[in-house]
Order: C-alpha cells, then sequence, then structure tokens
C-alpha cells in the first residue's frame, strides 16, 4: 500500500448475525452510509463473502476509494485472524477472515477487533468517561470493557453474554446452561414472549405488546431486563467502573428497555458498594459501527473529528 494519506477515505463495517452495516468518510466527501442482510438459509462463508464483495464494489464505484478499513466483528477468532466460532453463523468457523479482507481491500490497510471491544470503547469516548462497562443487546450479548480509557481484553475479548445468570437456565447457543445471551438476547426474550402469548412474536409485536402494557410482553422483557441488571452489578463488584452503558439494537428499539434495567441494577446494589450507574448507549444501535470507524482511522493515525459524525 503506498501512501496511506492519499484519499483519506476511511470505512468502518460492523458485521452482525443478519445484517451488516457499512459507513465511509474522508474530508471533502459526503460519507456514505449503507445497510444489508445476509443471505437467508445456512451461513456459507462463501455466499456471505460474495454478497459482501457486491457491497464493497458498490461502495468503491459510488463512493471512492478507501485508505483504512476497521472491521467490528462478533465472532471469535484466533492471533492469526481465523474464525474460530461464531454461533450465529457457525460456517464461518475456520475462516480466514484476514486474507479474505486482504482480497477484499488489496489497497487498503485493514484491521478486525471484537464488536463489543469496539463499541465499549466508542461510548466510553462519546460519554467522556475513562472506566466504562458495554452491554449490546442484539440478535446475540456483546459486550467490552474500557479501563483507564483503553479497551480491556485479557487474553481475548470480553465475553460478557457468555457470563452465566442461571445455572439451570436455557440453554444458549455456545451449548452451555444459562449464559446471559440465553436469557436477555433478543431472540431469547422474543422466544420467551411467544411461550407466554401462546403464538409467534416479532419485534414489533414485542414493541406493540409493551406499549399496550400486555402481560406476555411485559413478563420477557422484564426477565431479560433482570438478567441484564444482575450483570450489571456482578461487573460493577469486580471492576468498579463509572458507567455502565446498554446499547445494542434490541435494546435500543424497546422505550423503557434501559430504564428498567437501570432501576434493577440499582435495587440490587450493596451498602456500600452501589451499582454502576446505567445509561443507554449515545450511538444507539450503531456503537460497533462507529468503534469500527475508530480502529479505521487509528490505522491511518486519522484524527476523530471534532464532534462524533452523524451515522444515520
Amino acid at each position: 500500500m503506498s501512501g496511506p494519506q492519499r484519499h483519506g477515505g476511511v470505512l468502518g463495517i460492523d458485521v452482525g448475525g443478519t445484517k451488516v452495516a457499512l459507513h465511509a468518510e474522508a474530508p471533502g466527501r459526503p460519507a456514505y452510509d449503507r445497510t444489508f442482510r445476509w443471505p437467508r438459509g445456512a451461513a456459507d462463508p462463501a455466499d456471505d463473502l460474495t454478497v459482501l464483495a457486491v457491497e464493497v464494489d458498490r461502495l468503491l464505484d459510488r463512493w471512492g476509494p478507501v485508505d483504512a478499513v476497521g472491521v467490528a466483528m462478533p465472532a471469535t477468532t484466533d492471533t492469526g485472524g481465523t474464525v474460530t466460532t461464531w454461533p450465529g453463523r457457525p460456517g464461518w468457523a475456520g475462516l480466514d477472515l484476514t486474507g479474505a479482507l486482504r482480497r477484499l481491500f488489496p489497497d487498503a490497510a485493514t484491521a478486525v477487533a471484537d464488536d463489543g471491544d469496539l463499541a465499549a470503547l466508542a461510548e466510553a469516548r462519546c460519554a467522556g468517561a475513562d472506566d466504562v462497562v458495554y452491554l449490546g443487546v442484539g440478535t446475540g450479548i456483546g459486550g467490552g470493557i474500557v479501563l483507564a480509557g483503553r479497551p480491556v481484553p485479557g487474553r481475548s475479548s470480553a465475553e460478557i453474554g457468555h457470563m452465566v445468570v442461571a445455572l439451570d437456565g436455557e440453554r444458549c447457543d455456545c451449548d452451555r446452561h444459562g449464559c446471559l445471551q440465553s436469557v436477555a438476547s433478543g431472540p431469547a426474550t422474543l422466544r420467551r414472549a411467544a411461550a407466554r402469548r401462546g403464538g409467534e412474536v416479532g419485534f414489533d409485536d414485542l414493541r406493540a405488546g409493551l406499549d399496550g402494557r400486555e402481560p406476555w410482553a411485559v413478563a420477557a422483557v422484564e426477565e431479560s431486563c433482570r438478567a441484564l441488571a444482575a450483570a450489571v452489578v456482578s461487573l460493577g463488584e469486580i471492576l468498579d467502573p463509572a458507567l455502565a452503558i446498554v446499547g445494542g439494537g434490541f435494546a435500543a428499539g424497546l422505550p423503557g428497555f434501559v430504564p428498567l434495567v437501570a432501576q434493577r441494577a440499582r435495587r440490587a446494589g450493596r451498602p456500600g458498594r452501589p451499582a454502576p450507574p446505567v445509561r443507554p448507549a449515545a450511538l444507539g444501535g450503531l456503537s460497533s459501527l462507529h468503534g469500527a470507524v475508530e480502529l479505521a482511522r487509528d490505522l491511518t493515525g486519522t484524527p476523530a473529528p471534532a464532534r462524533p459524525v452523524p451515522i444515520a
């Protein structure tokens, strides 16, 4: 790659289990935003990468070149960038993600990081807080920890979604029982609501049920919020963060969801060690995407704008 400052374009890609969001920006060019869904059915990585390649070509043709690409991933990868596990799209196990990105972006620097870590960093910077725990509620539950202004992944990323909150709870897609994700993720909440209602429940149904205070909707969401509050309290006991932030598309789309987590966490604090205050993600369901853009900026040394770039 020659002249990383040649175009100034940076691209963030937020990869999810069902959809992918892209945001590109560069001085003197309007921002580029695009969201697309993965193909339905079995998660064949070859099919997925073909769809991603089409979207990349669209970006480059319509918007222009990029110098750096940051990718937020929910999958577990090894040090070489190979996917080891991804329950959301299990067919990706064994995929050389680093190599795939090099083929997609041969003229750009690329980097991959855990979506929860990147979301936590973006939210911490937005909040102006150095010590933050982040929980992202969507198709799964991601999370990240920032202490002294830096992500703290340890030997690997913080798997907050796989904290055990109920040893005898539901089976998680990781095959263990009682993970936070098995109780409080979007799909888990919808399944529980459907069982209580006695019929299929989609996200819009759940939201309407909450608006109408339908018992099946209220009870399903209450259980998810209690589990999230338990995780916040436990993280508070271990890390003593200044702030706990709850984001993700599922949480952002349900009015009252985060305040209920905050209320339950506050009640569960103990004398001398209150639970950290809980706030909704300032970046909504786009925290990981903002973090991916920041990762791309770091690759080129491009400073962040004085104000957060709006990502619609």
